[in-house]
């Protein structure tokens, strides 16, 4: 008699909610066990379990976006799983998108599944049929049970009750479980009275963030629900307009865009509620950004020209709610096309002519070279106020606006011409002994690309720490220690939120050279140097390479 081939099978087992799974004996290792006497029911046909498990507890089956699931399909891609079997077809996905994908996949390595408890199988026409039928009511089941959890909460907050989320300043959970109330920690109420009572004197969030800012005053302190800690850092705008608006400080419940009476006492008395609202409003309603300078006050407006003498005049984009501001060239703001034309990122611009004048400014001083005619007995006097003039340039962006008179930017150069009046007033000397070549500035000036963003290259280099680059060497490090004290990376990646291809291809950041750890987190690194560059290029182990390969040998 001819022998069966062998068909290596994997039982998949899923549970909505992480609900007893503490048990010795959940849901998932009974789901496992009834799919294991189905496969020793099918020795006779080649089946054979394999020894791993894809259980995933506490995930919902509307995504497939699953730590076990995941890892089943990687060993069905690699051609080692021949048969996957679960309890209930649900229990593997309830989404008809998502089947269509999977049964694509599962066909393309020649892999089929079966469920125990209803009698079909993918690798017949027939048994796909009925998958799809079942499919469509547990897609109706999930949808009907979505619309119902939605109705009870929309239900229980026209009642007054407090259905969950992140508790506001001000107020507490009861202590009793099963009322669903809020309580008033008096503290607490005391700062938001006072933050109702600052808007309502000064009407500006920004000065009521600057306000909470100086007396202390911080948000509700606790951790969110991804772990991060919160109420250590000042107020910011927005969590001051969210609570400024939130009617929960009148007792009442929002729920959408309606609010309903709650069963919580008020903390806010109505009268000073309708004034910070009506302030509120009314500068919301205010126009914002119409006036040039209210658009466009920076420091260098009307000192700078490119190479064609074309004015560079400041503009600004708003792009996902944020504000970026350039110099660029007039041409191009009149309506013209001229891909010679600048467009600058002004803060960058900004510093990076501070960075070359206070550079400017030191080296002259120190080579005596302030004054035309420097006299041997009030040099070194000069040369020390020049000195100390460049350090408040250094510190001041304001003084740059003052100190510089104009400017020409053109391919690979900077020229710029300094103000003697303001360079002689603030080092104490006429204006008549200043050298030359003290006013004039001529430097080097290139541009960078570092993905999206254009970075300027001219002055002196200053450190600048890149947020995304040092965090990401962090949580390397983090998980290299995990996978060391034996964590698999299935582990990791659910703890995290991560992707296990994410985590892969950033771990090796870890294992960079000490001297290039060091000079990411001082910001040291070349301005083109980027995680996406990283991960494109490859990082060599050999710690030589390393620093052959990024340019800091």
């Amino acid at each position: 008699m001819t022998q069966k081939p062998t068909i290596r099978c994997a039982i998949y087992t899923r549970k909505s909610s992480d609900e007893g799974l503490d048990q010795a004996f959940n849901s998932l290792d009974a789901q496992h066990e009834a799919c294991a006497a189905y496969i020793a029911s099918q020795r006779h046909e080649g089946w054979k379990l394999v020894p791993d498990r894809f259980d995933d507890g506490g995930l919902s089956g509307g995504t497939l976006d699953r730590p076990a699931l995941q890892r089943l399909l990687a060993e069905i891609e690699a051609g080692r799983i021949g048969m996957v079997v679960v309890y209930k077809i649900d229990r593997l996905t309830r989404s008809l998108a998502d089947f269509g994908r999977l049964v694509e996949r599962l066909d393309a390595r020649g892999c089929s599944f079966v469920s125990v408890t209803q009698a079909f199988n993918t690798a017949t026409s027939m048994g796909r049929l009925t998958l799809n039928v079942l499919l469509s009511f547990a897609q109706f089941e999930r949808e009907v049970t979505a619309e119902r959890i939605r109705d009870k909460i929309a239900a229980s907050k026209k009642k007054g009750l407090w259905m969950g989320g992140m508790v506001p300043l001000g107020y507490d959970r009861q202590s009793d479980p099963q009322r669903r109330e809020l309580v008033v920690n008096p503290t607490e109420a005391e700062t938001v009275k006072r933050l109702f009572d600052i808007y309502a004197n000064l009407g500006n969030l920004r000065l009521v963030e600057r306000e909470a800012a100086r007396l202390g005053l911080r948000p509700k302190p606790g951790i969110t629900p991804t772990g991060q800690i919160r109420g250590a850092n000042p107020f910011t705008r927005g969590q001051l307009h969210y609570l400024l608006t939130n009617p929960v400080y009148i007792g009442r419940i929002r729920h959408k865009d309606q609010t309903y009476p709650g069963q919580h006492p008020a903390i806010i008395a109505p009268d000073l509620w309708g004034k910070v609202q009506a302030g509120l409003i009314a500068a919301k309603a205010r126009p914002r950004g119409r006036t040039v300078a209210a658009i466009d006050a920076r420091l260098l407006t009307g000192k700078l020209h490119d190479e064609t003498g074309d004015l560079l005049t400041p503009t600004h984009t708003q792009r996902r709610g944020r504000r970026f501001s350039y110099y660029v060239s007039h041409r191009l703001i009149a309506g013209g096309v001229d891909p010679a034309g600048w467009r600058l990122p002004a803060d960058a611009l900004e510093t990076c002519l501070r960075q070359v004048i206070v550079g400017h400014l030191r080296k002259a001083a120190a080579a005596h070279a302030v004054q035309s005619n420097p006299e041997a007995g009030t040099a070194a006097d000069l040369a020390g106020r020049a000195m100390a003039y460049a350090d408040e340039v250094e510190t001041d962006p304001a003084l740059l606006g003052r100190i510089l008179a104009s400017g020409v930017v053109s391919p690979g150069q900077l020229r710029l011409q300094l103000a003697p009046a303001t360079l002689a007033a603030a080092i104490n000397a006429p204006v008549a002994t200043l050298s030359s070549s003290l006013l004039a500035v001529t430097h080097p000036f290139a541009l960078r690309r570092r993905g999206v963003e254009t970075r300027i290259v001219a002055g002196d280099r200053v450190p600048v720490p890149d947020p995304v680059l040092q965090r990401t060497l962090v949580e390397a490090h983090a998980w290299a220690a995990a996978l060391r004290a034996g964590r698999a990376l299935s582990e990791i990646a659910a703890a995290t939120g991560h992707s296990e291809p994410y985590i892969r291809t950033r771990i090796p950041l870890a294992f960079l050279a000490p001297g290039l750890q060091a000079v990411l987190l001082d910001g040291r690194q070349p301005v083109e140097l980027s995680v996406a560059r990283l991960l494109r290029d490859g990082i060599p182990m050999d710690w030589d390479a390393q620093a052959r390969m990024f340019g800091l040998a």
